[in-house]
């Protein structure tokens, strides 16, 4: 339940309202309670003296209680409904802002399912909690020590008879919503691996279907879906026994209480209209008993809820520079970038121990305007070295200068305002074409748009669209070739004209023809910025200045194409087809 007082912050703003609607539900119940109150002045008065005036007006008493406690219910519920879900919405943005600070290691163990989980259901849970849960707990609690006082002041007999289960019911209550709650988290988190096999089905839907997947897939989404089903019955059988309790032990108590009441009345030691108020405010308190079950389990649901909540909201994000500057974009004056690495070693946070950092001892030196590629085998650490310079993954030895200044001195937003990536794999976003290259180029035109997609060789496609650039390319840009993606990021990383251009394999799946107009175009981009180009292929080390050979985590030559032809055996052989597998590293 601690979990639960941390959502302090969200609530606050809204405290007023919520604080407000709580009193005005308490009023309401009890409100509820006053008439039987009204029932026993009317049977011990009016009834038994005959009295149709005052039967009357204890009637009308009775209407006007019961029309004053729904004009109560109907504010409160008037007072929490848009605070709450401001509340929640509020919960979600927090919530997906961490998630897109959360560094790339962190979505690296995380499935995607069970992140998507956390900001869907689990909000859910909680904001139930806060407009159900919370406020009829005390709603209850409170109604329930009224009530007590009014059945042990008609008769503190029949009172003690009828509380008599609520010790043993507390202590049952307690052991089984903590059983309840272990089962609540089992349920959250095997509904998130079912999202995530579901996202995953989804997504690779061209490849279920190619390879004729989809009955294996949908055994083990069964499999999954079964798990689910035996955890909800386990939670279905809990919370019953748990009403059960609630309405059986009061019930038993309530019938000895009716009994044992009667026989007062027959011996004159009783009115008839103190017992009719007696059971008539013990039934008031029947729904509200047997509601607290309810409210129990929906509380120990949002508390794991809350727990899953903020076991995301813990994990720690990169911190930045609280000074972020005001940067104007860079413009195509813009002097181009000198990069330096220096010693960096890289070793990713889930390698076993032992095991030998991907990068070790890199330096290399890439000159204002220059262009060079990086090469090496698979495996051998090329992507991840690129993914140190935009900072997605932090330098664990060594550092990385920009200009002479550490990149981790650099506010991530000025980083990524002058270095630009394009990486080998596009990923590309369900909105129009346009949006998805002028993608963080925030003071981007049509002109630059227009230039980008030159560049790429991607505006004849991009005019054949139906909408032409403002057509929507669907989930993942899955309604496009993957060459035509390829070209789409290309124009993402040089649309901004940054300062220092990182290329990961960026013309991979282009035909030769495309290739060579795209690398064509491209020579005018790089002859006015500093670039690092991860090259497979001859065709694209023919863009750099110069090439750095990766290999075995560590740079072992540098120097123009044809010089490492000549000099370097491992080099040849790479660019001839014929290097081997480097194993291991990312």
């Amino acid at each position: 339940m601690r979990s639960l007082w941390r959502l302090r912050p969200y609530v606050r703003p809204v405290r007023g309202r919520v604080f407000l609607a709580v009193p005005l539900a308490v009023v309401a119940s009890c409100l509820a309670l006053l008439m039987p109150l009204v029932l026993k002045w009317m049977v011990d008065g009016p009834v038994s003296d005959g009295d149709a005036t005052g039967v009357w007006l204890g009637g009308g008493v009775l209407l006007l209680l019961g029309v004053v406690e729904a004009g109560i219910f109907g504010v409160r519920r008037w007072l929490t409904a848009r605070p709450l879900a401001a509340v929640e919405a509020s919960m979600r943005e927090t919530l997906h802002d961490h998630l897109l600070r959360l560094p790339v290691a962190f979505h690296d163990r995380w499935s995607s399912g069970q992140l998507v989980s956390r900001g869907t259901a689990d909000l859910g849970s909680l904001h139930g909690f806060l407009a159900v849960a919370l406020p009829f707990l005390v709603v209850n609690g409170v109604t329930l020590l009224v009530g007590c006082v009014l059945l042990l002041a008609q008769r503190w007999s029949l009172g003690l008879v009828l509380l008599a289960p609520v010790v043993p019911l507390l202590a049952l209550c307690s052991l089984l919503e903590t059983r309840f709650a272990l089962a609540a988290r089992q349920v959250r988190e095997q509904t998130g691996e079912l999202t995530t096999m579901a996202q995953e089905s989804v997504l690779g839907v061209r490849v279920v279907k190619s390879f004729g997947h989809h009955r294996a897939l949908t055994r083990a989404f069964r499999q999954h879906a079964l798990r689910i089903h035996g955890t909800e019955l386990t939670k279905a059988r809990l919370l019953a026994a748990l009403s059960a309790l609630v309405a059986l032990l009061p019930d038993a108590s309530l019938g000895a209480a009716l009994v044992l009441g009667a026989v007062q009345v027959a011996d004159g030691e009783l009115s008839a209209g103190t017992l009719l108020a007696f059971l008539a405010i013990a039934l008031e308190l029947r729904p509200v008993v047997a509601s607290t079950g309810s409210l129990l389990a929906m509380s120990s649901d949002a508390a794991t809820a809350a727990d899953r909540h903020f076991e995301v909201l813990d994990e720690p994000a990169p911190a930045d520079d609280a000074r972020a500057r005001h940067l104007t974009a860079p413009t195509a004056e813009a002097s181009a970038a000198d990069v330096v690495f220096e010693d960096v070693e890289f070793r990713y946070p889930d390698a076993p121990p032992g095991e030998p950092a991907v990068l070790r001892g890199v330096s290399l030196r890439i000159a204002p305007g220059e262009t060079v590629a990086l090469v090496g085998a698979t495996g051998s650490g090329k992507s991840t070295l690129v993914a140190l310079v935009p900072r997605l993954h932090e330098p664990t030895g060594g550092r990385i200068l920009l200009d002479g200044t550490d990149v981790t001195a650099l506010t991530r937003a000025e980083l990524r305002r002058q270095v630009s990536v394009a990486f080998e794999e596009p990923t590309l976003f369900s909105t129009t074409v346009a949006e998805n290259v002028l993608l963080g180029a925030e003071h981007a035109d049509a002109g630059h748009l227009a230039r980008a997609l030159g560049i790429a060789q991607a505006d004849g496609f991009v005019q054949a669209l139906p909408d032409g650039a403002l057509t929507h390319v669907g989930e993942q840009g899955m309604s496009l070739s993957g060459g035509q993606r390829q070209r789409l990021a290309l124009a993402r990383a040089i649309v901004g004209r940054p300062r220092l251009l990182v290329l990961d394999d960026p013309l991979s799946a282009l035909d030769i023809h495309t290739e060579a107009l795209v690398e064509a175009a491209l020579r005018r981009v790089l002859a006015t910025t500093t670039a690092l180009v991860v090259a497979h292929r001859p065709s694209t080390v023919s863009l750099a200045d110069r090439v750095a050979l990766l290999s075995g985590g560590r740079i072992t030559a540098v120097g123009t194409h044809d010089e490492l032809l000549r000099s370097c055996a491992e080099y040849a052989a790479l660019m001839s087809g014929f290097a081997t597998d480097g194993g291991g590293a990312r």
